[in-house]
């Protein structure tokens, strides 16, 4: 990455650029994070309802895990944002 001055956030036009910016930075892991723990709730209540074989273990690993990208996306997304504010 290019090394580019830090936003301007007093000015607003700057100011919408950036957070249009900030929005696509790992927006993949994020929406994947969501995907992936709404298919986790959607477990738990098959296994709640209509399959109650499934170990109790699944759901909560897969909701875990979305979870756990989602988290990763925040982090990707300060360390983004932190880079950016100094210069980088």
């Amino acid at each position: 990455m290019e090394s580019r001055p830090p936003p301007n956030l007093k000015d607003p036009v700057e100011f919408a650029a950036y957070r249009r910016e900030l929005r696509g930075v790992a927006s993949g892991v994020r929406w994947g994070g969501i995907g992936i723990t709404l298919i986790g709730a959607v477990v738990a209540a098959l296994r709640a309802w209509a399959w109650p074989a499934i170990p109790a273990l699944i759901p909560m690993i897969v909701v875990a895990w979305g979870m756990m990208l989602m988290l990763t996306a925040i982090a990707l997304r300060m360390a983004y944002h932190a880079r950016r504010m100094r210069g980088g």
